[in-house]
C-alpha cells in the first residue's frame, strides 16, 4: 500500500505489505507504519469485488499466518493501532485529518487480517496469534492480550468518540470490526458457550461497557446519520455505502443473519438497497448479533439483559437493584424510527425482539393512540410476501401475534379508519378500518401458503392471530366478511377433494395390496384441523360481537350452504351449533320478508334480527386452548 492509491491488482507486489507479512520483525515505533497507512483505496461495492481482494491478498496472508509466529508483526500492527486511538478524541476536536485517516488504514487492515485469521484457524491459535511476545520467538499467557484490549479500545471507541463528518468512517470500521469479530460462531456446527466472544463480551474489562454500548448502538439506529459527503471524508471514497470495511462485515453479517433468524417460506434473497445510513445499519447488526449470543456457561448473556431492560427517559421511577446494565433511551424516538424501517428484515428483527423481551416496550407501544404507523408496514411485508424472505414473514407474523394477545389492541385497531390503501391491489379500498385490512391481509397470506409454500406452521400462527382477534371484531368491512367465508369456502373445497381421492385410494387398494397407498388420512386431518380453527373463530365473533357485525351475518347467509356438510361431522358438531343457529334464525326472517330483497334491505332485516335474537340462545364454547370470551390466542407459535 503506501502514499500513492493502491488498486487490487497491485496488491500481491506491494512492498509494504510483503513487509508485513514477510520474515522480518517490524518495532511499533518504525516509521514503516506510516507509510503503510498512508494508503487510499477504492471501496468495494460488490461481492465480486471483495471476492477479488480475497484472492489478491492470498499470498500476503499465508506469509503473515506463517511468520507472525516469530515476527509478532500483527501485535505491532495491533499496537499502533492501540496508540493512536488515544488521541482519536483530540484529533476529532483538531480536525486532524491525516491522522484519523491512517488510524481508519490501520483498522481496515486488522479488520481484514482478523477476518482471515478467523477463517483459517481455531480459537485457540487464533488467541496464541494475539498473545504473542516480541522476539522471544514464544507464546506466553503471561503476556498482555492483546486481542481483549484490542476488543475493549472498539467499544470505547464507538461508544466515546463524538460522531462528526471525519469521524463517521472510523466509527463505522470499528462496529463492522466488532461484527467480524463475533463471526466465530459461522465456523463451528455446536453452539458456543465459551467461546473468545464469551470470554472477552461477558466478562472481565468489556462487561462494564455493556450499557453503553447498547445505548449508543440504539442511539446510532434511530438517528440513521447519513455519511458525510464526498468531499467531507477522510480519504477519497469512490463510492458510497459505507467502505471496505463495511463491504467485509456484510458478508460476514448476512453469514451470522442465517445462524439467528428463520427459514421456511420459499425463501427468496432479498436485494440489497443502497443504504442511507451505513453506520445505522451496522450498528442495528452488532446489536442483534450482541444480543443473540447464547448465554456463557457462567453467566447470562450481559447484552441481551440490557436490552430486555431499558426503560423511557420520562419513566422516573428507580431500577431495580437486581436489574443490571439498565439505562434509559427516549421511547418515542425509537419507535418512529421503528416504524419508518420495517423494509429491512434486521429492523424487524429488533421490532420482534424488544416486543419479545422488553415489557416496558411493549406497554409503551400498546398504549400508543397511533399504532396504525406501525401496524401498516408490518400488513406490507406480509402482503408482499412473495418478495420477502423467509424470516422476515416469519417475524411480521410472530410480531402480530404478540400484538394481538393484548385485548386493548383487537379493540383500537377497529376505530382506526384508513383511506386508499394504494399497495392493496386486489380491490381498490377508499376507507377501511385497519383491523378489517390486518384480516384481509393474513387471509391473503394464508391462501398464498396453501397454493405456493404449504407450511403448517405458518397457517397454524396466521389463524392464531385471527383467533385472538375475533371475539373483538367490530364493524368488518363487508369485503373482509367475504374473505373470511371465501376461505373457509376453499378449505371446503379441499376437504371434499381429499376425501374423495382418500375413498378412491381405498377402493383401489383392494384390488392391489402392492401398491403403497398416499397418507390420505393424515392430509385429512389437518385440513379438518384448520377448518376447526375457521369455525371457532367465526363461531367466535357471532358468540361475542355478533351486533357489531351484521356484514359477517350477510357473507354466511350468502354461502349457507357451505356449512350444511359440517351440521353432522362428528368433528365439528359442537362448534356448528351456533353458526347453524344463526343461519336458521336469519334465514326463517329473511323468508318471512319476502323475495327480491336488496342489499339495502337485507342488511336492515338483519340488524333489526340481532337485536331480536336472545343472547342466551347462543352458547359460549371453548376452543382449543383459547376461549372465545376471553379472546385468547391458539396454541403459541414456535419462538424465533
Amino acid at each position: 500500500m503506501g502514499s500513492n492509491s493502491s488498486r487490487i491488482g497491485d496488491l500481491p507486489k506491494n512492498e509494504y505489505l510483503k513487509k508485513l507479512s514477510g520474515t522480518e520483525f517490524v518495532s511499533e515505533n518504525d516509521p514503516f507504519w506510516n507509510q503503510l497507512l498512508s494508503f487510499s483505496f477504492p471501496a468495494p461495492t460488490s461481492s465480486t469485488d471483495l471476492k477479488l481482494l480475497e484472492e489478491a491478498t492470498i499470498s500476503v496472508c499465508r506469509s503473515l499466518v506463517e511468520n507472525n509466529p516469530r515476527t509478532g508483526n500483527l501485535g505491532a500492527l495491533i499496537k499502533v493501532f492501540l496508540s493512536r486511538t488515544k488521541e482519536l478524541k483530540l484529533s476529532a476536536e483538531c480536525r486532524n485529518h491525516i491522522f484519523i485517516w491512517q488510524t481508519n488504514n490501520a483498522l481496515f487492515i486488522i479488520c481484514y487480517l482478523l477476518k482471515v485469521f478467523i477463517c483459517e484457524m481455531s480459537e485457540e491459535e487464533l488467541q496464541l496469534h494475539f498473545t504473542y511476545e516480541e522476539k522471544s520467538g514464544s507464546y506466553s499467557s503471561d503476556s498482555e492480550d492483546l486481542l481483549e484490549e484490542l476488543v475493549c479500545c472498539l467499544m470505547q471507541l464507538i461508544t466515546d468518540i463524538p460522531l462528526i463528518d471525519i469521524t463517521y468512517e472510523i466509527s463505522v470500521e470499528a462496529i463492522s470490526t466488532m461484527v467480524v469479530f463475533l463471526s466465530c460462531q459461522l465456523y463451528h456446527k455446536e453452539v458456543l458457550r465459551q467461546s473468545i466472544s464469551h470470554k472477552y463480551l461477558m466478562r472481565g474489562r468489556c462487561l462494564p461497557y455493556t450499557s453503553k454500548l447498547v445505548k449508543t448502538l440504539l442511539y446510532n439506529f434511530i438517528r440513521q446519520e447519513k455519511p458525510p459527503p464526498p468531499g467531507a471524508h477522510v480519504f477519497s471514497q469512490q463510492s458510497d455505502g459505507g467502505g471496505l470495511l463495511y463491504g467485509l462485515a456484510s458478508g460476514v453479517a448476512s453469514g451470522l443473519w442465517t445462524v439467528f433468524t428463520l427459514g421456511g417460506v420459499g425463501s427468496k434473497a432479498a436485494s440489497a438497497p443502497a443504504l442511507a445510513s451505513p453506520l445505522a445499519n451496522q450498528s442495528l447488526l452488532l446489536l442483534l448479533v450482541l444480543a443473540n449470543l447464547t448465554d456463557a456457561a457462567d453467566a447470562p448473556n450481559p447484552y441481551r439483559q440490557a436490552i430486555m431492560s431499558f426503560k423511557n427517559t420520562q419513566d422516573n421511577s428507580p431500577f431495580p437493584s437486581s436489574i443490571p446494565h439498565a439505562f434509559q433511551i427516549n421511547f418515542n424516538s425509537l419507535y418512529t424510527t421503528l416504524c419508518e424501517q420495517q423494509t429491512s428484515d434486521q429492523a424487524t428483527l429488533l421490532l420482534y425482539t424488544l416486543l419479545h423481551q422488553n415489557s416496558n416496550i411493549r406497554t409503551y407501544m400498546l398504549a400508543r393512540t397511533d399504532m396504525e404507523n406501525l401496524v401498516l408496514p408490518i400488513l406490507e411485508i406480509l402482503y408482499h410476501v412473495e418478495e420477502r424472505n423467509s424470516h422476515h414473514v416469519y417475524m411480521a407474523l410472530i410480531i402480530l401475534l404478540i400484538l394481538t394477545e393484548d385485548d386493548g389492541f383487537n379493540r383500537s385497531i377497529h376505530e382506526v379508519i384508513l383511506k386508499n390503501i394504494t399497495w392493496y391491489s386486489e380491490r381498490v379500498l377508499t376507507e377501511i378500518s385497519l383491523g378489517s385490512l390486518l384480516i384481509l391481509v393474513v387471509i391473503r397470506t394464508i391462501q398464498y401458503n396453501m397454493t405456493r409454500t404449504r407450511d403448517k406452521y405458518l397457517h397454524t400462527n396466521c389463524l392464531a392471530a385471527l383467533a385472538n382477534m375475533s371475539a373483538q371484531f367490530r364493524s368488518l368491512h363487508q369485503y373482509a366478511a367475504q374473505r373470511i367465508i371465501s376461505l373457509f369456502s376453499l378449505l371446503s373445497k379441499k376437504h371434499n377433494k381429499v376425501l374423495e381421492q382418500a375413498t378412491q385410494s381405498l377402493r383401489g387398494s383392494l384390488s392391489s395390496n402392492d401398491v403403497p397407498l398416499p397418507d390420505y388420512a393424515q392430509d385429512l386431518n389437518v385440513i379438518e384441523e384448520v377448518i376447526r380453527m375457521m369455525l371457532e373463530i367465526i363461531n367466535s365473533c357471532l358468540t361475542t360481537s355478533l351486533h357489531h357485525n351484521p356484514n359477517l351475518v350477510y357473507a354466511l347467509l350468502y354461502k349457507r350452504d357451505l356449512f350444511e356438510q359440517f351440521r353432522t361431522h362428528p368433528s365439528f358438531q359442537d362448534i356448528m351449533q351456533n353458526i347453524d343457529l344463526v343461519i336458521t334464525f336469519f334465514s326463517s326472517r329473511l323468508l318471512q320478508a319476502g323475495a327480491e330483497l336488496s342489499v339495502e334491505r337485507v342488511l336492515e332485516i338483519i340488524k333489526q334480527g340481532i337485536v331480536a335474537l336472545p343472547k342466551d340462545r347462543l352458547k359460549v364454547t371453548t376452543g382449543r386452548g383459547w376461549t372465545e370470551v376471553e379472546g385468547q390466542g391458539l396454541p403459541a407459535a414456535p419462538s424465533l
